[in-house]
């Protein structure tokens, strides 16, 4: 076997692989782009097992540098555009890169506060121009390392989760037959490359023979032109991106069949918005319904072979649940049912395990909160120890490059959740944001969804701050809504009819933007860092 994009370019030479704005390239002409990256990776010296950073913006060479990668054998080590200097540096140092790529727009500066024991090099369009060399194509192992992808970490160092094309490739499939294939997918993908999302949707549509249009961020203008010019078929969104994405459109495009809805906690009510949107079909709007008596003989629109009416909701929204360290997605709830069952992300994956365990690690009946552990081929082939994979240790070709075969392979996500009768999952809260007051558990998550349900709130972060009388004190940063008024002492009475007293927040602090991570989450980590500087002060 060979690599999965060089497959398609064989199979489907013309089908369309990419979109990026205005321009397209069809399987073919991406896998002669990635024939050139390779050649001039293998000028530099890239050999199978070595660990090649890149920090690049989402575009063309990103998407080339991934697959040649992939081809040559050599592991991706993609960087956070957003990370500080010194963040960055403690990266590439930890894993022992032997190149780190960078945009020629980088700042000048990027040799000095990239004194690592690494080469540097610039990417630019000569790395795109057409080759004459034969590239020779190492045998594709599925059970290769594939990249070292850092988590956000929430305490101390973040960690290097190390992915194979198995976790990949296990991840693809199970995605498939959970939300279906259709052979003219085209999917708007905005996560970063850096983000395991962003990673799983190029490898999707290269096994699948669809199409990725790809987005360098969230920019409200293009996504919507995106949307109304071209046939999008399914579009990943966090929490944050679909709440800023409603006020700008009036109805969905007749060809959008899903959003894949995850990365943070979506409430109900965002969800329904969404889905009470109708679709637009040249000019007029019309929802799907699926009971075709109900339709009159005259109307003959349809949507992926379902009859179209007008004032019907139809669902789009599919919530998910996923981590880095199991490949992206582990629990999905197709529209339909998260429709009827709102908070739910559904049924673990096809050959995805999930189970609630307590602190003991004894599983925990139905409905009953405890830690999500989750098992299965997608759970990826550990942390990175630099002990076992950095580059001194090549020689062991079985340790340095590849993952070791394991049975039933699990992960405790030190995430909150239970499993409810009908076997579907509820996320309740990370444990790390778990708020501990006086010895009661608050949840965030609740807090913070009593918090948006007032008229001049758009969202909220709750957290926890050390308190030397409750051990943690209860506050928030608001997001108020545009000409909305109101004061943190609103809000406390307004918490206080839905709340227990241990659950209101002491302190409130108003803002017109609350942080957002890259991946359009919301900063956590940078509202708690916030917030206890005026404590300190």
């Amino acid at each position: 076997m060979r690599d999965w994009l060089h497959e398609q370019a064989t199979v489907s030479p013309q089908k369309l692989a990419l979109i990026i704005g205005e321009q397209r390239w069809t399987y073919a002409e991406l896998n002669q782009l990635v024939n050139a990256v390779c050649t001039r990776l293998m000028r530099e010296g890239i050999q199978p097992g070595d660990f090649v950073a890149v920090l690049l913006p989402n575009g063309l060479p990103y998407v080339c540098l991934v697959h040649a990668l992939a081809r040559l054998g050599a592991i991706l080590v993609p960087l956070n555009t957003r990370l500080t200097p010194a963040e960055l540096r403690w990266q590439l140092e930890h894993v022992g890169v032997k190149l780190l790529l960078v945009g020629e727009d980088s700042a000048e500066s990027t040799e000095e506060w990239l004194i690592v024991n690494c080469k540097l090099l610039r990417v630019n369009e000569s790395w795109l121009q057409a080759t004459p060399l034969t590239i020779n194509h190492l045998p594709f192992n599925i059970n290769h390392y594939q990249s070292v992808v850092f988590t956000s970490g929430t305490s101390g160092r973040p960690k290097g989760v190390l992915l194979t094309f198995a976790n990949h490739f296990w991840s693809a499939t199970a995605s498939a037959y959970r939300l279906g294939i259709d052979p003219n997918d085209i999917w708007l993908s905005i996560l970063p490359l850096y983000h395991v999302g962003g990673l799983a949707v190029l490898f999707r549509s290269a096994l699948y023979g669809t199409a990725v249009s790809l987005h360098p961020r969230f920019d409200l203008p293009a996504i919507n032109h995106d949307l109304d010019t071209n046939p999008i078929t399914l579009i990943s969104l966090v929490p944050t991106m679909l709440h800023r994405l409603l006020p700008s459109r009036t109805s969905w495009p007749a060809s959008l069949r899903l959003i894949l809805l995850g990365g943070a906690a979506a409430t109900p009510e965002l969800v329904q918005r969404a889905n009470a949107l109708p679709r637009s079909v040249n000019g007029n709007l019309y929802s799907v319904i699926s009971d075709q008596s109900s339709v009159a003989s005259d109307e003959s629109l349809t949507i992926n072979n379902l009859p179209l009416t007008i004032n019907h909701s139809p669902p789009l929204v599919a919530p998910t649940y996923g981590l880095t360290e199991a490949a992206s997605q582990v629990a999905t709830m197709l529209p339909a049912a998260a429709a009827r069952k709102p908070g739910s992300v559904g049924k673990p994956l096809l050959f995805t395990g999930v189970k609630i365990v307590d602190e003991e690690g004894v599983e925990r009946p139905s409905n009953e909160i405890g830690e999500i552990v989750v098992t299965g081929p997608t759970v990826m082939a550990g942390y990175f120890d630099k002990k076992i994979h950095r580059g001194e240790h090549r020689e062991k070709k079985n340790s340095a490059s590849s993952a070791l075969s394991a049975v039933n392979p699990s992960i405790h996500t030190g995430d909150l959740g239970y499993l409810d009768a009908d076997g579907d999952l509820w996320i309740v809260q990370r444990r790390s944001d778990l708020i501990v007051s006086g010895g009661e558990n608050v949840y965030p998550a609740e807090v913070e969804a009593v918090l948006r349900g007032h008229t001049a709130v758009t969202e909220a972060c709750v957290v926890g701050i050390p308190d030397a009388e409750w051990g943690q004190r209860v506050v928030a940063m608001v997001q108020v809504a545009k000409d909305e008024t109101v004061s943190p002492d609103d809000l406390i009475t307004f918490c206080r009819q839905h709340l227990a007293g241990y659950k209101i927040p002491r302190y409130i602090q108003l803002v017109e933007q609350l942080p957002l991570t890259a991946s359009g989450k919301i900063g956590r980590k940078q509202v708690k860092k916030t917030l206890l500087t005026i404590f300190s002060s």
